[in-house]
């Protein structure tokens, strides 16, 4: 029997709206478990930001309860929540020293002299910057910044350690550098890190779990994997890695497969992940890189072969993307290795799309409409 697992901090029935109409977060239960490292991540507006700066005591919640260890943090401020916290654009103070900043929460909360200089260098030891103590931040690169912000959150041992699009600033190699320094720390630490980003793979490489948001609402919690394999609904499969969605109607289904007439007229198996009846509308979604290509005809043991031509070839170095058009969809991608088959293709040419139904998802059309609004909700929360 598995043991449950030890929750640090829980969101219950938490709603926030800052013009009394539009819910910006909507009804979240959400526990986060001790040493774990949890991702928020969502589009611009979704609600995770909010989410954090409630947890951390920046924003108040309009309705439900957040609690700490089994305390409620409806009356305590931030300073007192035993919360460290790294934004996107560091926040440190230019006219200290390196040390003096990563000192700061020491010296807020009165710890004495001899006590923070040690804390402060084994704070820096963590992020392998022992020795930069007299520098001042003008004179650190943007991931030496991005380290001290990091020093500084953990210098006073928090329970909690919150990151809102920490990486944001930073260029793409230094990004995937940092994503794996901090990775690496948490392992190191095992402190609990809720970590806010809109950068998919950034979550995916960091994350022991990811919350999904999207309109106020927690979509899918699960792990990378089951996120990226089994995602639960249209929205997480489109927002997670990169899909193409091949419109159709549902011709049939019986359990967890089904079959989809495609606009083009072309019949596909697929699994079923939220769809209608027979003769409703579907999504199918497919990774670019589980569809091959071949020459017509030539395909042995695919589930499904549609007729295909390749309007572009993209060259990306590590691998060959093909932009391909199918009957009734005019833009389908497809992931293919530089050599072998990939090497011989040409813009124009005739193929088939080849693909297994197991790597195809069906769910029905995402639902459009406005953010939730607040007096559809229940009274007497």
């Amino acid at each position: 029997m598995n043991k449950p697992r030890d929750v640090i901090a829980s969101f219950r029935g938490v709603r926030k709206t800052f013009d009394g109409e539009t819910l910006v977060v909507r009804n979240l239960d959400l526990d986060i478990y001790r040493g774990e490292f949890l991702t928020l991540l969502g589009p611009s507006g979704s609600g995770k930001t909010t989410t954090l700066m409630m947890l951390a005591g920046f924003e108040t919640p309009t309705a439900g309860e957040i609690t700490l260890e089994g305390r409620s943090l409806a009356r305590l401020p931030p300073h007192r929540r035993d919360i460290g916290m790294v934004f996107q654009n560091y926040a440190l103070f230019p006219h200290m020293s390196v040390a003096e900043n990563v000192a700061f929460p020491l010296s807020v909360r009165g710890v004495g002299r001899d006590e923070s200089e040690q804390r402060v260098r084994r704070a820096l030891g963590m992020v392998r910057l022992e020795g930069y103590e007299t520098r001042r931040p003008n004179q650190l690169s943007g991931g030496q910044q991005q380290r001290i912000a990091l020093a500084r959150a953990l210098v006073f041992e928090p329970k909690l350690v919150l990151m809102d699009e920490p990486l944001g600033a930073l260029d793409k190699q230094l990004r995937e550098e940092m994503q794996l320094e901090i990775r690496h720390l948490h392992e190191r630490l095992g402190v609990t890190i809720v970590y806010v980003t809109h950068d998919q793979s950034e979550a995916l490489t960091m994350s022991d779990r990811i919350a999904v948001f999207h309109r106020g609402v927690v979509q899918q919690l699960d792990t990378p994997t089951a996120l990226y394999e089994e995602p639960r609904n249209a929205f997480v499969a489109r927002f997670i890695g990169e899909n193409n969605r091949l419109p159709g109607t549902v011709e049939s289904h019986s359990g967890g497969a089904c079959v989809v007439r495609l606009a083009g007229g072309a019949r596909i198996a697929a699994r079923c992940a939220d769809v209608g009846a027979a003769g409703t509308p579907a999504i199918v979604s497919l990774r670019p890189e589980r569809i091959a290509l071949c020459a017509p005809g030539t395909a042995n043991g695919a589930d499904n072969r549609v007729a295909a031509r390749v309007r572009e070839l993209i060259y990306l170095g590590d691998h060959l993307r093909a932009r391909i058009e199918l009957p009734g969809s005019e833009s389908c991608m497809v992931k293919l290795p530089v050599t072998g088959a990939g090497a011989e293709l040409r813009e124009g040419a005739q193929v088939e799309a080849v693909w297994q139904a197991s790597d195809g998802l069906a769910f029905a059309p995402e639902a459009d409409g406005e953010a939730p609004r607040l007096a559809a909700q229940p009274s007497g929360d």
